[in-house]
């Protein structure tokens, strides 16, 4: 179930501009956004926690703007939403990691990403695929949970422990039997995470999969992005992360932030 509406309450009690309408129609279009294969009304209701006659309205009205394509009693986005990321590409931390994450699948032979924080997800913003590992297609704009993942652990360490709740959901329910999920044990790998200056994921995503992820330091000394690197357990022994992965990570990482502190711009947002 999806709690956006909650805060969207909370941000209209606070501002009288904001508007719940359009709102409610950017978190219908997100919601299909995650099912390419489309999606029944009722069942963006049930996402959204939403009278099905409000979501009806957001989705006539995507629809009728070209985001959304309606087949039967089945809603679907259409190619046109990619008009609305276009611009992210030409933005600083998009642009500046693509040629160094290239660099770094071709040296490791696996598939490297950079992510940012995005309330309770991270969204990728750069990646070099060497080989799909993952059962999830992970393009840019893609949104995995930050609690759960590399680079969203990464990203939650450096955060105090009031913006890290924040960034949870009410309830973490393990993807794979290694998922940790006990909130002080999390705590606790966040605080040595934060110490070490990275983050190894072993198989508590997908089974199968770890990975590697640093942080990408921007100006002002503020951690503005994640970078990672995904293998295959079977192929990439624990010890190679430790010895090798890590420190090309980091290497990549300190690349990319040294490119954003001289291009004048310490963040994707900038």
């Amino acid at each position: 179930m999806d709690h956006l509406h909650d805060n969207h309450a909370a941000d209209a009690s606070e501002n009288r501009e904001f508007v719940t309408a359009l709102a409610r129609g950017l978190d219908a279009l997100r919601i299909c956004a995650r099912y390419p294969n489309g999606m029944t009304l009722s069942a963006v209701a049930r996402e959204l926690s939403l009278p099905r006659a409000a979501v009806r309205r957001s989705l006539l009205t995507l629809s009728a703007m070209g985001y959304v394509s309606q087949t039967g009693a089945i809603f679907q986005i259409t190619p046109k939403v990619l008009d609305l990321a276009a611009g992210m590409m030409n933005l600083p931390l998009p642009k500046l990691a693509h040629p160094v994450l290239q660099q770094l699948s071709d040296t490791l032979q696996e598939s490297a990403s950079v992510a940012i924080l995005d309330g309770l997800d991270i969204l990728y913003v750069a990646r070099s695929e060497s080989r799909r590992i993952l059962s999830v297609d992970l393009g840019i704009g893609a949104r995995l949970p930050a609690w759960c993942t590399s680079m969203g652990r990464v990203l939650l360490a450096y955060l105090s422990e009031s913006q890290r709740r924040e960034h949870m959901p009410i309830e973490l329910v393990a993807r794979t039997p290694r998922t940790i999920t006990d909130r002080v044990l999390l705590s606790t790998l966040l605080d040595r995470i934060r110490d070490d200056g990275f983050c190894i994921q072993d198989q508590e995503l997908e089974m199968g999969l770890r990975s590697v992820a640093v942080p990408i330091w921007g100006a002002e000394g503020r951690v503005v992005a994640a970078l990672n690197v995904s293998t295959q357990a079977a192929r990439t022994p624990f010890s190679q992360l430790e010895k090798q992965v890590v420190s090309a990570a980091k290497r990549s990482a300190a690349e990319i932030g040294q490119r954003l502190r001289n291009s004048g711009s310490g963040t994707i947002r900038s």
